[in-house]
């Protein structure tokens, strides 16, 4: 089957920035006097901003979500970096004449920021942001609008991500899947998870194309 289109998660599968992640949590629960709970929180990254800041401070949701912006952007620069080989191969893919795309439940503010430090939004035809979309993953719709947008066939397409969030709005969109090791998840909870396929390192990702 020929591949039209591939479409990427981006914290923790393109971006390395789970580190800042939760540094960035951990800054938000100390300043509002929340217990901190790194298993938790590694158990909804991949949810909306909103969702996570409405489960952890209830009526002060909205004050979470402003501190986490204050944090996130003030330490973007010291603690995001891209994963090995990511923009080789995405030069690769886009040689190739492949449609590419970032599904993302980060804020547009936040994935703006990133994408552009990186040096990965001169790659993609669309971005879709948790801005962008009424339903969040792993709801299909979000895929789906970004495989709408680039006049692809979601049964042509591969969605990647590190996340079991990912791997389910994938599945529920009719898209192919494809599980890396190096993010949230990892190798044991991915193959628990049974994508279409699992990769180590970016390079064999041209099997599944």
């Amino acid at each position: 089957m020929e591949i039209e289109a591939v479409l990427f998660d981006l914290d923790g599968t393109l971006v390395d920035s789970l580190p800042l992640i939760r540094r960035t949590y951990k800054n938000v629960f100390d300043e509002m006097g929340i217990l901190w709970d790194e298993k938790a929180i590694d158990g909804m990254i991949g949810l909306p901003l909103k969702d996570i800041g409405e489960h952890f401070a209830e009526s002060k949701g909205t004050r979470f979500v402003e501190l986490y912006h204050i944090y996130y952007h003030r330490d973007l620069d010291l603690f995001t970096r891209l994963f090995p080989d990511t923009q080789m191969m995405l030069s690769n893919l886009q040689k190739r004449q492949i449609k590419l795309g970032i599904v993302t439940s980060k804020g547009r503010s936040g994935t703006t920021r990133t994408t552009s430090f990186t040096g990965i939004d001169c790659f993609m035809d669309v971005i879709i942001t948790a801005d962008d979309s009424l339903k969040h993953k792993p709801d299909p719709g979000p895929l789906l609008q970004a495989v709408e947008h680039l006049g692809a066939d979601v049964s042509r397409s591969i969605y990647i991500g590190d996340s079991r969030f990912d791997i389910l709005t994938g599945r529920n969109a009719g898209a192919r899947t494809l599980g890396v090791t190096w993010g949230l998840a990892g190798r044991k909870e991915m193959v628990s998870l049974q994508p279409d396929g699992i990769i180590d390192r970016w390079e064999e990702l041209k099997a599944y194309i």
